[in-house]
């Protein structure tokens, strides 16, 4: 096992693979010239998992890592297509972990993570970034938490059924549409019920205080940054950093250069002292126990220094130089995550 073995709060993976025809779950399990997770990158780098998001595209969105957002909210989806789309993703996270001869597992409790990390098993949550496959009734909710469904965001940058995302607009308060709608509200009560995760990244402001009234599980943010340090509106103002603290929450640092650039450009030459200056600021606001990474990995496009997975240990280093020591090293590459999915979950 690695000193700091680093579980993720965000990655496209399972998208990478479902758009690119060329590429199947099988191609995961070899070194891959292109994208930014593999396995065998994986265990280069320390990178012992995360969440495996199912994103599902607009019908005539192209989305290739490192390209740069859309301003442009896109139109809601049709149910049929979400749910055809999310059921066709989720299934290449299950053959990931058939075809992995036990190098990998689709983790449902808190301890499965744990034992995954203590054993170099590369450890998977079943995450939808945005709900749009999940219906009006939340039937289908209850059908795929049984399918291992442990993490949800709500939203992605469109708006649904149950709220309002927020655009890529630069500069920009993340206050820029109303809140949730009332089955967003039935949708949250519901997953905190099942003790789904509830991932507010994407969600707009009014959106994240419904949220915060709303639920009584610990507020997260699987891969959003700092308002402060990047005036996006897919980063978090003090007062929501405040209200993620208050709630004994979470939040992952993305490793998106327009997210982390006080200038919001989308350029790989930004230094992994900007990665730094906006942990430094979360561990400063919300505390040593609630902040990881977060890194949309094969999403957005990220720091030349951490191209891929396997140079994460680059990022480790330059904490390390920073001052962050042994403790709090582990803390933030897996055992914060670890702690507050335990406050989360049910089992």
């Amino acid at each position: 096992m690695p000193d700091y073995p680093i579980f993720d709060g965000h990655n496209d993976t399972l998208l990478r693979l479902y758009k690119n025809k060329d590429l199947s779950y099988k191609d995961f399990l070899t070194e891959m010239e292109d994208g930014h997770i593999d396995l065998p990158r994986s265990k280069k780098g320390g990178f012992a998992g995360g969440f495996f998001a199912i994103f599902v595209p607009n019908q005539q969105m192209t989305i290739k890592p490192g390209s740069k957002p859309n301003s442009k909210l896109p139109k809601p989806l049709k149910l049929e297509y979400a749910q055809q789309t999310a059921m066709a993703m989720a299934s290449s996270l299950f053959k990931l972990e058939a075809e992995s001869d036990g190098q990998i597992k689709v983790v449902r409790t808190a301890d499965e993570l744990q034992h995954c990390i203590d054993n170099d098993i590369f450890a998977t949550i079943f995450h939808f970034e945005g709900a749009e496959a999940i219906d009006e009734d939340l039937y289908a909710l209850d059908v795929f938490y049984q399918a291992g469904l442990r993490s949800l965001g709500i939203v992605w940058s469109r708006p649904t059924i149950f709220g309002n995302g927020v655009p890529f607009l630069f500069p920009s308060s993340p206050d820029t549409g109303d809140g949730l709608t009332d089955a967003g509200k039935r949708l949250v009560k519901r997953c905190n019920e099942l003790g789904i995760m509830l991932d507010l990244s994407h969600m707009n402001e009014k959106g994240f205080w419904d949220v915060a009234k709303l639920s009584d599980a610990p507020l997260v943010a699987t891969h959003s940054n700092v308002h402060a340090l990047s005036a996006t509106p897919r980063n978090l103002t003090d007062k929501q950093l405040d209200a993620i603290k208050a709630s004994d929450g979470m939040v992952g640092l993305n490793f998106a250069t327009g997210f982390l650039r006080e200038d919001g450009k989308w350029d790989s030459d930004t230094p992994l002292e900007t990665m730094v200056k906006h942990i430094d600021y979360l561990v400063e606001r919300v505390g040593e126990n609630r902040v990881g990474f977060g890194s949309d990995y094969d999403g957005a496009g990220v720091p030349a220094d951490v191209s891929d997975v396997s140079k994460l240990p680059n990022l480790i280093d330059a904490l390390k130089g920073a001052g962050y020591g042994d403790t709090l090293l582990k803390k933030i590459t897996h055992e914060n995550w670890i702690r507050v999915l335990r406050k989360t979950w049910k089992s």
